[in-house]
C-alpha cells in the first residue's frame, strides 16, 4: 500500500517535547527532499522545516529555529521532526510531504506532491 504516515503527535504542556515521524511505504523517501508543514486553526499552512535527500542541507522556519530539528533515516524510509521547548502557538496539525523531483539540491525549490494525513500537536499553556 502506498502511503505516507505521520505519527508522534499528542498533547503536551508548554516547554515539553515531541518527536514526529514520517514513514513511507510503497514509495521511497530516500532520494527526495521532505518537508514538515503545519496548519493551525484559522491560519494558512506554514512550512516548518525541510531536509535534503542526503540530509546535508536543512531549513527551519524562524518561528521554530533553535527548537525544532529535522532529520532522516533513509534506511528506514523515515523523516523525523524533533520538537523541543514547545509553545501554545505550535499547536497545529503537522503534515509531512515529499518533493516531486528526486535528488533536488536546492531546498526552497521543493514542489511537494505526496502528502500524509497529518498528526495533531496540541500544546497546553
Amino acid at each position: 500500500q502506498v502511503q505516507l504516515v505521520e505519527s508522534g503527535g499528542g498533547l503536551v504542556q508548554t516547554g515539553g517535547s515531541l518527536r514526529l515521524s514520517c514513514a513511507a511505504s510503497g514509495r521511497t523517501l530516500s532520494t527526495y527532499i521532505v518537508g514538515w508543514f503545519r496548519r493551525a486553526p484559522g491560519k494558512e499552512r506554514e512550512l516548518v522545516a525541510t531536509i535534503s535527500w542526503n540530509g546535508i542541507s536543512v531549513y527551519a522556519a524562524e518561528s521554530v529555529k533553535g527548537r525544532f530539528t529535522i532529520s532522516r533515516d533513509n534506511a528506514k524510509n523515515t523523516v523525523y521532526l524533533q520538537m523541543n521547548s514547545l509553545k501554545p502557538e505550535d499547536t497545529a496539525v503537522y503534515y509531512c510531504a515529499r518533493d516531486r523531483i528526486p535528488y533536488r539540491t536546492v531546498l526552497h525549490e521543493g514542489e511537494y506532491d505526496w502528502w500524509g494525513q497529518g498528526t495533531q500537536v496540541t500544546v497546553s499553556s
